[in-house]
Parts: C-alpha cells; sequence; structure tokens
C-alpha cells in the first residue's frame, strides 16, 4: 500500500490482506465486540478475490468499558447499552467510529481505489457500523455486507441520510434465525427500515436456519458472489 499509514490511525494496526494481481477495489471489514481482525481475515481469505484489498480494522479504542456487559473493558466500536431496537445508543461514539471509517475510505481514494470500489462490511457490532458509515457517507461506495447486525441510531434516518451518496447502494444483509444475541426479528426490522432509506430493490435479506450468533458456509458463499458482482474485475 502506498502512503502512510500512521496518518490513518485504524489503519496503523489493521490487518491487511493484499490482492495477488493489480488492486482495483477494497473490502473494509468490521469485526464485532470482543473481537479481532485476524478471525475474519481468514475466513474472508478463503472467499477472496485477486484484484480485491481486504482491510481488517481492528477498534481505534483498544479497550472501553461496556455498559451491557457489566462495564467491563473489552474492545468496542462504542459502547452498547443494550441489543434491542428501544435501546439507548452510543451516539457520540458511533458518530466518531463512523468517522474514523470514513478516513480510511479517503485514503484508500488517494492511494488509487475510488469510493465507489470501496465495499464495507462488518459482523454484529462491526456490521452495525458499516451499515451506519455507508448511510452517512457523501461518497458512492460499492456496497455494503451487514451479517448478523442492526441498524444504529435507527430513528434518525432517513433524515440522517439526506446527505448520502448511496440512496442506490446493494446491500446483502444476513441474519441466523437462531441467532441469541441479536434475534432475526431485529435484522428483519432493520431490513425493512433500510428499504425507506435505499432503494428497496437494492436490499437484499437472507436468513439461515439453525445458524446462531456466527457464519456458515452458505453465508460466506453468499458474500462471496456478492462481492463478485458488485466489485468486478476492471
Amino acid at each position: 500500500m502506498c502512503g502512510n499509514n500512521m496518518s490513518v490511525p485504524l489503519l496503523a494496526e489493521a490487518v491487511t490482506v493484499s490482492g495477488t494481481e493489480k488492486e482495483t477495489a477494497a473490502v473494509i471489514f468490521l469485526h464485532g465486540l470482543g473481537d479481532s481482525g485476524h478471525g475474519w481475515a481468514d475466513a474472508m481469505t478463503a472467499i477472496r478475490l485477486p484484484h480485491v484489498k481486504y482491510i481488517f480494522c481492528p477498534f481505534l479504542e483498544p479497550r472501553i468499558p461496556v455498559t451491557l456487559n457489566m462495564k467491563m473493558t473489552m474492545p468496542s466500536w462504542f459502547d452498547l447499552m443494550g441489543l434491542s431496537p428501544d435501546s439507548p445508543e452510543d451516539e457520540a461514539g458511533i458518530k466518531r467510529a463512523a468517522e474514523n471509517i470514513k478516513a480510511i475510505i479517503d485514503h484508500e481514494a488517494k492511494n488509487g481505489i475510488p469510493a465507489n470500489r470501496v465495499l464495507l462490511g462488518g459482523f454484529s457490532q462491526g456490521g452495525a457500523l458499516s451499515l451506519y458509515t455507508a448511510l452517512t457517507c457523501q461518497q458512492q461506495l460499492a456496497g455494503v455486507v451487514a451479517l448478523s447486525c442492526w441498524l444504529p441510531l435507527h430513528k434518525s434516518f432517513p433524515q440522517a441520510a439526506s446527505a448520502s451518496g448511496n440512496k442506490d447502494m446493494p446491500i446483502l444483509q444476513c441474519h441466523g434465525e437462531m441467532d441469541p444475541m441479536i434475534p432475526v426479528q431485529f435484522g428483519a426490522m432493520t431490513a425493512e427500515k433500510l428499504k425507506v432509506i435505499v432503494n428497496p430493490q437494492k436490499i437484499t435479506f437472507r436468513t439461515y436456519p439453525g445458524l446462531m450468533h456466527s457464519s456458515c458456509p452458505q453465508e460466506m458463499a453468499a458474500v462471496k458472489e456478492f462481492i463478485e458482482k458488485q466489485l468486478p474485475r476492471i
């Protein structure tokens, strides 16, 4: 990668998997609460495309007290007070985290991969942040992969997306039907909310019988197909 990663704090600690040929696109993937970029790097590398760079971001604040987990300190994109549609939310933390992700998108653009060739993705809290970031981003992105997650600050939409360049952005949302952490009904509510923010024909919501708060081969196959479609070789 060209450029100085130190100017973008998240990139200094990111796990980056380079393409095996000229990189013309990028996937920025955000992991879930308490996780690190390494686990998803392994899963995504198995389905990677040769012309795509994969950036697996760590949390900028390596450890913060998480209200949901009795104020235990752990890696988290922002504080979580609860995992239901009516839970109070860490608005300042969510917005700060989104700005950090937008800084990575800007950095990639300066180094030759334009925003419309960048796809955001994430799992759980990381998926939630990827949705919020894309929907409040002025630049047009290639799409979003949102796994086992929800839309943060959902009551602020569609107004919060008024300046967004992503009203016609494809979104692949996947959810396990047996998810005990973020019930699939919350995922379905999120999909319906997304349809009033972006072109509803661009929303794909897939559920997986028996899947809990994790991933599965069928889901990863759907993710690969989506990335291939949104980030074709050029």
